[in-house]
């Protein structure tokens, strides 16, 4: 197989597939609908594998590499990029440690590689929220004779249309409570998908609630279970990896937006004027302080990840990894709320992208790790607060 991260062509298919994807990307915004053909071309193209280990078939590319595929489907449909984050986080979270049972990962590897079978972690909840903030899951896994029964509500499964496997976080009935994830198959007696999501922004991700009642796993399908008492290690490099894809994400949400934005400043030439909007130092500025701060997101986004991939970090890379997902998110939105400041109505149209770039980089707020919770950790960091 070809070696995809060092093909020059890689990087050539994920701009033609960004471009196709671009042409239907407002039409499931309007509908919230999933794009499902989306996915057949990401893995006719061969990019549904780039995080599943070499030695089992996949790519087993690096994180400035996987930023950079990431960032490009963005351009074209961020909802698409969404579903597809989780999926490749959570394959390299997988092949980083092998904690699963190595015959069931070769397995969902396998099935990664011949068809569209996506993975992702179904955690958040109604009563809980996101257990980011603390606490423990109402889902609960009762062992039985010969594996566990799940029952459990969850919300906010990006991907669930698609999704191949989930990866619930749920608790035991043990006399001695554990608590970690289960893999469960979707195709499964007592799995439903409750279409919940209407959402401002990302609407295309497909995102519903997951209801389990009384689902039937194997007793391999337990992941990485322990008891409650004992918190489990945090690998800084697994948080790395989701600050990091998720700042390039909303990168290329802000660069479609200045695209779109700049086309428009150099057609527009209003009457009274007799000359297109790009021609006016005001307009000029402001999109000078766009591209500056686009310019900072890749300078920071893909300078920490190139470090990463050669093993040249600090000790606190989940942290400063943290950092750059406050800075660079704050810039993609501040970057695209200056678009609609500088076009006015126009912006605002449904028949323009802007508003819909706008909707989908308001949503980089909302995922873990947060600002206050990003800025508080710098902040006791700093005052060495434990």
């Amino acid at each position: 197989m070809t070696n995809v991260e060092t093909s020059p062509h890689l990087f050539d298919r994920v701009d033609v597939l960004a471009q196709d994807f671009a042409t239907r990307a407002a039409e499931h915004d309007k509908d919230a609908s999933f794009p499902f053909e989306n996915f057949t071309k990401l893995h006719k193209a061969g990019l549904l594998s780039l995080t599943i280990p070499r030695e089992l078939g996949g790519q087993g590319l690096g994180l400035a590499s996987i930023c950079r595929v990431i960032e490009g489907i963005a351009r074209g449909d961020a909802s698409t990029a969404l579903v597809l984050t989780m999926h490749y986080l959570q394959h390299a979270q997988v092949a980083r440690h092998r904690r699963w049972p190595p015959e069931l990962y070769k397995r969902l590897c396998r099935e990664s590689i011949a068809g569209v079978t996506l993975l992702n972690a179904a955690r958040v909840e109604p009563e809980l929220g996101t257990p980011a903030r603390g606490g423990l899951p109402a889902t609960i896994a009762e062992p039985i004779t010969d594996g566990w029964r799940l029952t459990g509500h969850k919300q906010y499964t990006t991907g669930s249309p698609i999704l191949g496997y989930f990866i619930v976080w749920a608790k035991t009935t043990e006399d001695q409570p554990q608590v970690g994830n289960f893999l469960v198959p979707r195709n499964l007696p007592g799995l439903q998908i409750v279409e919940t999501w209407d959402h401002l922004g990302m609407r295309a991700t497909g995102s519903h609630d997951l209801i389990l009642e009384n689902v039937l796993i194997p007793q391999e399908y337990a992941l990485d279970i322990h008891p409650i008492s004992v918190s489990p290690t945090v690998d800084p490099l697994v948080a790395t990896w989701n600050s990091l894809t998720l700042s390039a994400l909303y990168l290329g949400v802000a660069s479609s937006a200045r695209d779109w934005l700049t086309n428009y400043l150099q057609e527009r030439t209003p009457s009274n004027l007799g000359e297109p909007l790009a021609n006016l130092p005001r307009f000029q500025v402001a999109v000078g302080e766009i591209e500056a701060l686009l310019f900072a997101n890749k300078r920071l986004i893909y300078s920490l990840a190139q470090d990463i991939d050669k093993g040249e970090y600090e000790l606190n890379v989940g942290l400063l990894a943290q950092a750059v997902k406050y800075l660079t998110t704050t810039n993609s939105i501040r970057a695209v709320g200056m678009g609609l400041e500088l076009t006015g109505n126009p912006g605002l149209l449904k028949k323009n992208p802007l508003e819909r770039h706008y909707r989908d980089v308001l949503c980089s707020r909302i995922h873990t790790p947060q600002n206050d919770v990003i800025c508080q950790s710098l902040g006791k960091s700093v005052l060495k607060i434990k």
